[in-house]
């Protein structure tokens, strides 16, 4: 076996355990909320893995990234840091992980529509079809599940699907700066003179008095959904290609059913396994028909612009 196909070998891998790890991001958001509020949940979770940023970037003593980059640091921070962990959050209070899995499955459309209006590119227009199946399909999905009206929990799922869109956007294009893992850690750190004091003000009174589960669920959403995750994903990027290694989270709504099922007890219907089937075949034909940049300098182990997470 050559060096090359080993190393893209090990990327896949790399890339499938960090889909594997986003895929465990709702279930474990919809354990932790059961007991937590939503702010507070968003706090801890950002304040914890923000200061294993700090200590990860002091150990390895990386210089502040340049003035110019930081309005985008700010913004992805506002984003992926603030707004979509606590929106999602909002949303698993209402909805099953396996009902946000469907609807989140939209996400790399939603990202690649925001990558396509901040640099420019020309896609076919088999992507502009399959974006709007997909968003029709997501909408589809919420409406049968309320009854012909979109829930609470929806509006807030699709909410977040809309500022993490934003967030890994403009993250994607952070990469080509400076290596991914970089970048989620100092968004992280940005985020803690907000996160600390929230975390705070907003948790309750009596901790002790919260279950098991809900900590594992916020220690898990913390370190690995916010933070370790990440490491996986942009290294396997790096290793096996962004392309090939993106296309292992087609699998991730199917690894949220299943962990939901495990975890929170949740039965996965066949209407929903359809669905999420057909938000996939969405999300792979617009990656495969996609445009392309005139000229723009390969990413370094990018938050790859086709996914998300969580």
């Amino acid at each position: 076996m050559s060096s090359s196909s080993s190393r893209e070998r090990v990327g896949l891998l790399l890339g499938f355990i960090g889909m594997a790890i986003f895929g465990g991001t709702l279930p474990a958001t919809r354990l932790a909320v059961a007991e937590i509020d939503p702010i507070a949940l968003t706090a801890v979770r950002t304040a914890i893995a923000g200061l294993c940023s700090l200590a990860l970037l002091l150990v390895l003593r990386r210089p502040l990234p340049r003035r110019a980059l930081w309005p985008q640091l700010v913004l992805v921070m506002l984003c992926v840091a603030i707004l979509f962990p606590l929106l999602m959050a909002e949303g698993m209070q209402r909805v099953d992980a396996s009902h946000g899995g469907v609807v989140l499955g939209v996400l790399p459309i939603a990202t690649a529509l925001v990558a396509v209006a901040i640099t420019h590119e020309r896609p076919r227009p088999l992507f502009w079809v399959a974006a709007v199946a997909g968003a029709a399909l997501v909408i589809a999905f919420a409406l049968r599940g309320g009854g012909g009206t979109l829930s609470a929990g929806d509006l807030f799922l699709f909410a977040s699907v809309a500022v993490a869109a934003i967030g890994y956007a403009f993250s994607g294009r952070l990469t080509t700066e400076m290596p991914g893992w970089e970048v989620i850690s100092w968004v992280l750190v940005i985020a803690l003179p907000f996160a600390l004091p929230a975390a705070l003000l907003t948790m309750p009174a009596d901790p002790l008095h919260i279950s098991l589960r809900p900590w594992l669920g916020l220690l898990y959403v913390a370190l690995f959904s916010q933070w370790i995750g990440f490491f996986a994903w942009n290294a396997g990027m790096a290793m096996g290609g962004i392309a090939r290694v993106s296309q292992v989270q087609l699998l991730q709504p199917f690894v949220t059913f299943v962990l939901a099922a495990l975890f929170n007890g949740e039965t996965i219907t066949l209407p929903v396994v359809l669905f999420a089937a057909a938000v996939v075949a969405t999300v792979a034909i617009s990656a495969r028909t996609r445009g392309r940049k005139p000229v723009v300098p390969e990413p370094r182990a990018a938050l790859v612009l086709t996914r998300a997470p969580e």
